[in-house]
């Protein structure tokens, strides 16, 4: 049985999307002849806490932590809630900025290189070594973000010759937040070369996307795997649908993914059909952006408006599975082509169907394509955006809502850890 020593920042009892990837993996690993060992922190600051995903976690894995620092608690002295703003991802526009969260960017981009958890690279780096030492492991996984994680791996690869592979969950200097970090062009050049170096060391790398896999092929010539996330076959006890039609997005809504379009076409709606304004709900659940929140009311929305904010993962996983329409929205630029939101997989499992808004000719429209959970529209489609609402309406009076879906076993959790443990294997 082979030993892996996974790496991460994210680990239970923290929220969201960004835990789940490898708490799955670890769940199935054993299935398939893979003895994983977990390294995470003892005392992470995590924006988000679910303390049911604890219950996740597989009692017979050895879970090793050690004490990390965490910039943004001192930050925090400063403007707590700036603070706990940035470190969930949320980035008001730069108009509307305040001093302190101008400066918190700038020091979060130019002083933390490649992120706020550098400083637990050596601390980590030196606890590794020793417990590798007397524990030999056959290879280090690292995750990220944050990227520092990486750093980790590149240099017990170095010290002991183990075989190491970089799992990106999102892409590094392309992702779309990154260009907001206020970044001196010597700030700016210092995360594209440890980019490459993470790329070009690591004996194999592990993204998300086919986009990614794309834009790395540029950087290395090393394999590059794509392993998307999935969805968990749930034992929760599958709820009535909602009686209003309820239309959900699930997980934050940051600043810039903020579709006019879809405003518009509820509110044109409205206008249009006496019996739409009786039976629609607009529910969102998670971190949402104040700018959000004030558009939705610039578009008279608000009446309409069910704000649930953060709920545990189970709790989600019932709301999903209870609305008419699940929402996925997401920033339309270049940049954001190849990120796909691991709630898609989940609204798969949930088999309502889904209305996705995004930027062209992105990875998640093909997905959907493919798997015939729902439609995909770009942000000029306002006439095909309100049919597509209209037609959903309509089967919602007759009771007939529902999608069809093609192939969604292939995203399950425990078909995806088969795959990555074929891989584990051939190294």
């Amino acid at each position: 049985m082979k030993k892996v020593l996974i790496i991460a920042y994210y680990w239970p009892p923290a929220g969201g999307p960004g835990v789940q990837r490898w708490l799955k993996f670890v769940k199935y690993l054993p299935d398939f002849d893979i003895e994983p060992i977990v390294y995470v922190p003892e005392n992470a600051a995590y924006p988000i806490i679910d303390n049911d995903l604890v219950n996740e976690v597989r009692k017979d894995v050895t879970i090793l932590k050690q004490p990390i620092k965490e910039p943004y608690k001192l930050a925090a002295f400063f403007s707590n809630k700036s603070t706990q703003t940035i470190s969930s991802g949320i980035i008001t526009e730069k108009k509307k900025q305040s001093f302190i969260e101008k400066l918190l960017l700038y020091v979060r981009g130019n002083f933390f290189i490649p992120d706020a958890r550098i400083g637990w690279v050596n601390p980590s780096v030196s606890y590794l070594s020793d417990y590798i030492k007397k524990n030999p492991v056959d290879i280090v996984i690292t995750t990220g973000p944050p990227h520092s994680m990486h750093l980790i791996g590149m240099e017990l690869q170095k010290r002991f010759s183990v075989q190491w592979i970089a799992d990106f969950r999102d892409p590094w200097t392309s992702i779309g937040y990154h260009k907001e970090l206020k970044l001196t062009e010597k700030s700016a050049q210092k995360h594209k070369d440890l980019e490459r170096d993470v790329l070009t060391k690591a004996n194999a790398v592990i993204i998300t996307s086919n986009t990614t896999k794309k834009e790395f092929e540029a950087i290395t010539s090393k394999p590059i795997h794509v392993i998307t996330n999935g969805y968990d076959i749930e034992t929760i006890e599958k709820p009535a649908l909602d009686e209003k039609f309820t239309i959900s997005h699930i997980g934050s809504l940051l600043s810039k993914r903020n579709p006019r379009i879809l405003w518009k076409a509820f509110k044109e709606i409205l206008k249009e059909n006496k019996q739409f304004k009786k039976d629609f709900q607009l529910r969102l659940i998670g971190k949402v952006s104040p700018e959000i929140i004030e558009t939705i009311k610039e578009f008279r929305l608000d009446d309409y408006l069910d704000l649930k904010g953060y709920v545990p993962h189970t709790e989600a996983l019932k709301y999903q599975r209870s609305s008419q329409i699940l929402l996925l929205i997401e920033i339309d630029s270049f940049e954001t082509r190849g990120i796909i939101p691991g709630k898609l997989f989940e609204y798969m499992a949930a088999e309502r169907p889904v209305l996705a808004i995004g930027p062209k000719e992105s990875d998640v429209e093909q997905i959907i394509k493919n798997t015939n959970c729902g439609n995909y529209f770009h942000y000029d489609d306002l006439e095909a955006v309100k049919e597509y609402i209209l037609s959903c309406y309509h089967q919602y009076q007759d009771k007939n809502l529902r999608i069809y879906g093609i192939g969604l076993q292939y995203y399950s959790r425990k078909k995806l850890t088969e795959k990555l443990s074929g891989i584990l294997k051939n190294m």
